[in-house]
């Protein structure tokens, strides 16, 4: 956009101070807002991973805390029913996944013990969690596997 000033001059600068300005207040924006996306439990040491996706949670969650209580999508069961409880959550998801999410300090043994029951089950996908089962989730399921006890 070309403009004429009082000599009969085209003006033909752009001024790009007022874009500058915005673009240095989103960047700081960004840079006080992007903290509080980082995980807040320091107390967990989560393990590494080179890539992945976020996790639905429409599948069928097994939650394995470090005292080694099994938990299907927040329900406390006995490992050694893993696969009828599996067998009959899978009609109702509308993929057969299992998410598995541990803390990072329980056995590779009780990780096996799901993907066989997964298996036995005739799921068609496992997905190991990437970070562990965070103490807080531990207590809720604590919490709420007490509850229903009592309620029982």
């Amino acid at each position: 956009m070309a403009m004429s000033s009082k000599n009969g001059k085209l003006f033909t600068e752009i001024n790009i101070t007022p874009l500058t300005d915005i673009f240095l207040v989103l960047l700081i924006i960004m840079m006080v807002i992007a903290p509080t996306f980082q995980s807040m439990d320091n107390s967990i040491s989560i393990p590494e991973i080179n890539s992945g996706i976020a996790i639905e949670q429409k599948n069928a969650t097994i939650s394995i805390t470090k005292s080694g209580l099994m938990y299907v999508n927040g329900k406390e069961i006995n490992p050694d029913t893993l696969v009828d409880e599996l067998l009959v959550l899978k009609p109702t998801l509308e993929k057969p996944e299992v998410v598995v999410k541990a803390d990072e300090s329980v056995k590779s043994s009780e990780i096996l013990r799901v993907m066989d029951a997964a298996q036995d089950a005739e799921f068609k996908k496992l997905i190991v969690a990437g970070e562990p089962l965070s103490k807080k989730e531990q207590k809720n399921l604590q919490n709420n596997s007490e509850k229903s006890k009592k309620g029982a």
